[in-house]
């Protein structure tokens, strides 16, 4: 074989792995482990099968805007658990265009201290786009931070998903005591 053919070659090869779909995390018989794209022999231990893409900022499925919109210029948006209406408001705008967003639940100290030193107050809810700071919900000015931010306009990517956060454990309301006491109504009368 030539020069020029084992280059071929070693291109070919090169390119049907970069393809691949599967990745194959296996163990032989040595008990030395191996990752391919192939499927494992019959032998092998512990095998597990795994996408080749990773997910987040650099997935290849996204488009180059999102990706690059979504390393440059992350969103974040905080809420709190009593806030009911309007945070679903600014949740389904977000969702409805399609952005990836992080939803930080306001209910503790430390959350509410973060809050601040984003925005300087306790509103919420509250969008963080990179490092601008919309206090509220106000649709076309969620739209303008995010058109800044070079995120793709509604209607070009598919409509997310993203429920709201579950309230903290602590969060919950206690069950009322019943009163007692001297004064205390009595039932069964």
């Amino acid at each position: 074989m030539t020069l020029r053919g084992s280059v071929a070659a070693f291109i070919l090869v090169a390119a049907c792995a970069a393809s691949a779909q599967q990745l194959y995390r296996w163990t032989d018989e040595n008990g030395r482990v191996h990752i391919t794209d192939t499927p494992p022999p019959s032998s092998a231990r512990n095998v597990q099968q795994k996408p080749a893409g990773r997910s987040g900022p650099s997935d290849p499925q996204q488009p180059f805007e999102l990706r690059q919109a979504m390393r440059d210029f992350p969103v974040t948006l905080y809420t709190a658990p009593a806030c009911k209406e309007i945070c679903a408001l600014a949740r389904t705008h977000l969702n409805k265009r399609g952005v990836p967003f992080t939803e930080i639940q306001v209910a503790d100290d430390k959350s509410r201290d973060e809050l601040r030193k984003v925005s300087g107050g306790e509103d919420v809810p509250t969008l963080l786009v990179g490092r601008s700071v919309h206090r509220g919900y106000a649709q076309d000015q969620y739209d303008a931070l995010l058109d800044s931010a070079r995120y793709p306009r509604a209607g070009l990517l598919a409509p997310r998903a993203q429920a709201a956060p579950p309230p903290p454990e602590d969060d919950k309301p206690e069950p009322e005591a019943a009163p007692s006491g001297p004064y205390a109504p009595r039932r069964g009368y």
